[in-house]
């Protein structure tokens, strides 16, 4: 990995652990091992570092969501493993946390990534939802733009929750929640068996939760 790459990664990671107003760009070059000389030459400014950062993260969080909501499974399945995809939750979302910094959230060029990236897992998870829905594994009625806005602010609320309690627990008891009610729509969709209350079409995860294990970016 080059300079170049060294400090966008490490702007990035501390950005994720600090926010973008509290990481110094003395801490950038002790993490990513460059010199100031090195870093100036790639970044005249710490704001340059931090767009190049912040695009980086949303990047990261944008694949990560297309490769499970664009897969070749049952879209309530690609729907339940977005929710259940294996994320630290005490180290918060990497887009997520862009919006509570105070300077990102006043300089468009910092917040656009930001903004793009959101819009483009919520496009993602509507999409997905009415593909559901065209299937008939949920109810017409549903919208499908309004869910796809509970699951996103269900994943970033239960950061916070978790966070607060410096927990896991709250993290995965709030997509369980919703996993609830996707399961509660689904067996009350018209021609459903009755049998579906049993053998949910949406499974619960195991003991261990998703905000258990670390894996990959955070949304």
């Amino acid at each position: 990995m080059g300079s170049r790459e060294r400090l966008i990664k490490a702007m990035g990671d501390l950005m994720w652990e600090r926010g973008f107003a509290a990481t110094t760009p003395r801490e950038v070059r002790e993490r990513a091992g460059v010199g100031q000389g090195s870093m100036y030459y790639h970044f005249p400014t710490k704001r340059d570092l931090g767009v190049a950062a912040i695009e980086r993260n949303c990047a990261d969080v944008t694949t990560a969501a297309d490769a499970v909501l664009n897969g070749s499974a049952a879209p309530l399945e690609r729907l339940r493993a977005y929710l259940l995809r294996p994320r630290d939750a005490l180290k918060g979302c990497k887009v997520g946390r862009m919006t509570q910094d105070p300077v990102v959230a006043h300089d468009p060029d910092l917040l656009a990534p930001v903004a793009r990236s959101v819009s483009t897992v919520h496009e993602d998870l509507a999409r997905t939802i009415r593909e559901a829905i065209d299937a008939g594994d949920l109810p017409v009625s549903l919208d499908a733009d309004r869910l796809a806005r509970l699951c996103f602010a269900t994943i970033q609320g239960g950061y916070v929750l978790a966070l607060a309690a410096q927990d896991p627990a709250p993290f995965d008891q709030a997509c369980s929640g919703l996993l609830d009610l996707l399961d509660s729509a689904a067996e009350r969709r018209p021609g459903a068996p009755e049998e579906s209350a049993a053998s949910p079409i949406i499974h619960r995860p195991g003991p261990a939760g998703p905000g258990v294990v670390a894996a990959g970016p955070a949304a």
